[in-house]
């Protein structure tokens, strides 16, 4: 039986302060919508860039990949084998071809729309695009990961 979206979001492995979902809108075995507010006290702001901080490019790839291949990974396992055991396997991003149009400040509230465009023997490639919540389009492309046994 497959997990509900609080269940998937309760079986992620990241955590603070490196988790990046603070909410599934939407799951099912095509698509993810999740939802996340940038901490404004996040360590990276220091540093990318003292008196103008953004969010570091790198940080929204995993945004979008925690979503679309994590959350929805671990939704699409749990729908095929009849649920998902964190103890014997681990979801893993392997690859990521994004373009970014805009920044993401600290405070900002990001969607993230994540659809499966192949699914596999645990390999997962998503179509991802994420929105600031006035519509901007920040960045979009595809992201790509597989769940391993431990």
């Amino acid at each position: 039986m497959a997990m509900t979206s609080e269940e998937v979001l309760a079986a992620i492995p990241q955590q603070e302060p490196f988790r990046f979902i603070d909410e599934i809108l939407e799951l099912d075995e095509d698509h993810i919508v999740s939802r996340y507010r940038f901490r404004p006290e996040s360590d990276f702001y220091r540093g990318h860039f003292p008196g103008n901080p953004v969010t570091p490019g790198v940080i929204l790839i995993e945004s979008m990949a925690q979503a679309g291949i994590v959350a929805l990974g671990i939704f699409l396992v749990s729908h095929e084998e009849g649920g998902y055991d964190p103890e014997k396997m681990m979801t893993l991003f392997t690859d990521a071809s994004v373009d970014f149009g805009g920044i993401v400040k600290p405070g900002d509230r990001v969607t993230v729309e994540c659809k499966k465009v192949f699914w596999r023997r645990r390999k997962l490639r998503a179509e991802a695009e994420m929105k600031l919540d006035d519509g901007t389009v920040v960045c979009s492309g595809n992201v790509s990961g597989m769940g391993v046994m431990r």
